[in-house]
């Protein structure tokens, strides 16, 4: 009897031991988010790799309907940037998460008719522009009809990007110039984990029913060069982490299965030794 107890528990140790190493391949697939078919393909790759190819966007964002504007003026910081100038139901009050502090940050929307409603000169049609064009024409306009040589500052307040994985810092992280970069926005994370994979970087960018995706080696300085880390409005970011991290945490998981099944046979055997 005690031999057959001896015999299942060592029966038992194999089935789980196989059975760990035949699921421990897929460990880290099951621990990552958003998979594609053609993720399977990451560890091979030397540079840049991009799915669905949808072109290179424009190095510049153009404004659209719906986004928030915040605009002062750098000789005046006062100026727009409280509620009591503005006699407007379009301005809104908003948390803007810029440079890792939130801070309360007066905005204007841009309406459907394209334009954004502002302090003393009213509606100027913004839709189409990039920041700097939209900048110089609203400074344009101040000059003309109320500031002296004014220095407006515009920034739109609503663009982001979504960091999933293995970073230091996960989260929405907004885009506050022109011309962001992947590594730009890394850095502002906190950089990656140790059980990252540099490998398995993968941007998730446009129709999110038939998005571009974006496969990045992080190991390799020319993966750099490609325009398409110029980060896009929405770009959705995520970073694996390594196989033997993934093995590892199975192992774990493995661990507190198997420990105290181990604990319940040695104690039918103990008993049945002290019993016989």
């Amino acid at each position: 009897m005690t031999v057959n107890l001896f015999r299942l528990c060592a029966n038992l140790s194999v089935v789980l031991i196989c059975s760990f190493l035949l699921n421990s391949c897929a460990a880290r697939r099951e621990n990552s988010l958003f998979n594609a078919a053609s993720d399977l393909m990451t560890d091979t790759i030397r540079h840049v790799y991009v799915v669905n190819d949808q072109g290179i966007s424009d190095d510049y964002y153009k404004i659209k309907v719906d986004d928030q504007l915040a605009i002062k003026n750098v000789q005046n910081p006062e100026f727009g940037a409280n509620g009591s100038q503005v006699n407007s139901p379009s301005t809104t009050r908003i948390q803007q998460a810029q440079s890792g502090a939130n801070s309360n940050v007066l905005s204007y929307p841009v309406e459907l008719d394209g334009t954004v409603n502002l302090p003393a000169i009213g509606k100027v049609q913004v839709v189409g522009l990039s920041r700097r064009a939209a900048t110089e024409k609203i400074q344009d306009l101040y000059k003309k009809n109320l500031l002296k040589d004014p220095i407006i500052e515009l920034s739109i307040v609503n663009l982001k990007v979504t960091l999933l994985g293995e970073f230091s810092k996960q989260g929405n992280f907004y885009i506050e110039k022109e011309n962001t970069t992947l590594i730009d926005v890394i850095g502002e994370a906190g950089g990656i984990t140790k059980t990252a994979d540099p490998k398995t970087l993968k941007i998730i960018r446009g129709d999110k029913s038939h998005p571009e995706l974006i496969y990045v080696n992080l190991n390799d300085i020319n993966s750099l060069a490609s325009k398409k880390l110029i980060l896009q409005n929405n770009d959705i970011i995520i970073l694996q982490q390594t196989k033997r991290a993934a093995a590892s945490e199975k192992l774990l998981s493995f661990n507190n299965i198997v420990q105290p099944l181990i604990v319940v046979v040695n104690l039918a055997v103990l008993v049945f030794t002290i019993t016989r």
